[in-house]
Parts: C-alpha cells; sequence; structure tokens
C-alpha cells in the first residue's frame, strides 16, 4: 500500500501585515455594530436612542485618546509602524473615511427612522420657530426665569484673549454687529446644569393622551431656546449668525493641566 504524500506547507512569515487588523480600525469596526443595534426594530425604542448616543460618546472618547495620540506621533515623526504595517498618518487617513461613513450612518438612522418613530410614539421635536405662540411665550418665561441668569457671554476681538473652551463642553459661536458696523465674534456656554431639552406643552397638553392612547410632550433643545434669545444677551446689536459646536481635546493634554494646576496650589 502506498500513500500519497502531502506537500508540506510554506511556513507563514508572522511579520506578514496581512495577518493582522489595525487597532485603531477594529474599534471603528466595533462602533459599527453599536450603530446596527440603534438600528434593529426589534429594539425598544428608548434603548435604540441610548445605543446612537453610546456611539456618540464612545467616537468623543475615541478621538480624544487614539486619534490625539497619532496625531502625536505625527508631530513627533515618529517611525513606529504596528504589526498591521501602517504608519500613523496611514490609520488617521483611514479613520477619517471610515468615521465619516459611521457619522453619515448615525444621522440617517437617527433622521429616518428615530425621529419619526418618537414623533409616533408622541415625542416631538421642534425649533422654535416651529412653536406655537402659547409653546413660544412659555419657552421664552423658562429663559427669562432659568437660562438667561446663567449665562455668560464672552467676546474676542485683538484686545482680548480667545476664551477658554472646556472639553466636550456644547457652545454657540455668534458673529455680530455693532452700531459702529463693526462684526465681533462671542461665544456663549451651554449651561450643562441645565436640562438640555425643555418640555414646552401646557401642564393640561402634557397630562392629556392622544388618539393612539399616548401622552405627546413637545420639546425645544436648550441651545436652539437660546440662540432664538440672543437679542437679551447683546442689546443694541445685530445678530448676524448662531452656531452651535463643541471641542474634544487631547486626554493626554487634560491630565497635564491638571497636574499642572496641582503642582501649582502645592507651591
Amino acid at each position: 500500500m502506498t500513500t500519497r504524500s502531502q506537500p508540506i506547507p510554506e511556513a507563514v512569515s508572522l511579520t506578514d501585515p496581512s495577518l493582522y487588523v489595525n487597532r485603531e480600525l477594529s474599534l471603528l469596526a466595533f462602533q459599527r455594530r453599536v450603530l446596527e443595534e440603534a438600528q434593529d426594530p426589534s429594539n425598544p425604542l428608548l434603548e435604540r436612542i441610548k445605543f446612537l448616543s453610546i456611539v456618540g460618546s464612545n467616537l468623543d472618547e475615541f478621538f480624544m485618546i487614539r486619534v490625539a495620540g497619532l496625531m502625536r506621533q505625527v508631530a513627533a515623526g515618529s517611525p513606529e509602524v504596528p504589526a498591521d504595517g501602517m504608519t500613523a498618518a496611514e490609520q488617521l487617513e483611514a479613520i477619517r473615511a471610515d468615521v465619516a461613513n459611521l457619522v453619515a450612518a448615525a444621522h440617517k438612522t437617527l433622521r429616518r427612522e428615530l425621529m419619526p418613530a418618537l414623533e409616533k410614539a408622541g415625542i416631538r421635536f421642534r425649533e422654535f420657530k416651529q412653536l406655537s405662540p402659547a409653546q413660544q411665550a412659555r419657552a421664552e418665561r423658562y429663559f427669562s426665569k432659568t437660562v438667561f441668569p446663567v449665562l455668560t457671554p464672552l467676546a474676542f476681538d485683538p484686545g482680548r484673549p480667545f476664551p477658554h473652551i472646556s472639553n466636550l463642553s456644547l457652545n454657540l459661536g455668534v458673529l455680530i454687529r455693532d452700531g459702529n458696523g463693526e462684526e465681533h465674534f462671542a461665544r456663549i456656554k451651554i449651561p450643562n446644569t441645565l436640562p438640555q431639552l425643555i418640555a414646552v406643552d401646557s401642564p393640561a397638553r402634557q397630562s392629556s393622551k392622544n388618539g393612539n392612547g399616548t401622552r405627546s410632550q413637545t420639546f425645544i433643545w436648550l441651545e436652539d431656546l437660546i440662540a432664538c434669545n440672543l437679542n437679551s444677551l447683546f442689546p443694541g446689536m445685530e445678530i448676524l449668525e448662531a452656531h452651535p459646536f463643541h471641542v474634544t481635546r487631547d486626554a493626554e493634554i487634560e491630565i497635564q493641566e491638571l497636574e499642572a494646576g496641582d503642582l501649582l496650589a502645592n507651591t
């Protein structure tokens, strides 16, 4: 009896980059799986909203730690290359493309799936200008009584340094024009001590049920309410533009700043 000899496979080189998955890109792939939970109609609606918010918070952390670390490597000209063979610059380029697709998919999920589902469940989100006169009046009373006292606009011009913007804080960038025709930039920090969603229906309306047996509520975002009441913050000025934004800072720098503060406090 003869046996046919089997060919001996060639030895695999463990240094072959094709055998490895990039760590940063694998983290983004995990975020895609989290987003799929938000897209799954078998999950309860509010759970889907939570999954979508987890994607956002995870991306913030990803940029604070992973992307910031890669940017430091590029700035330092570090020659280090991981086992997958991608340089820091190549990783940043791949991350840019992956994040753009992920964020676009997240926005599509929110606007085409979750927002209509919330609307059907009686949870409505509106812009200030879309509210009824009675709803606008209630929102403006809330602004005057609760929001206005805690706002501190900070101007920026050649005579004033650019204001420090806290990590992950939500802000309004405002462009105004004074009586002399000169334009100025100001920044308003959206207070995180107040609810970011404001109910604008009357108490009687909030307690009533709609046709499908659920209670309906109308909400506006806090930054929208502030943006529509900027004349109270800049009397005599013309409001040209107002846009919300937030800054994601390098977590390493945040730690260094804290350590420096402690050192100064102990000297």
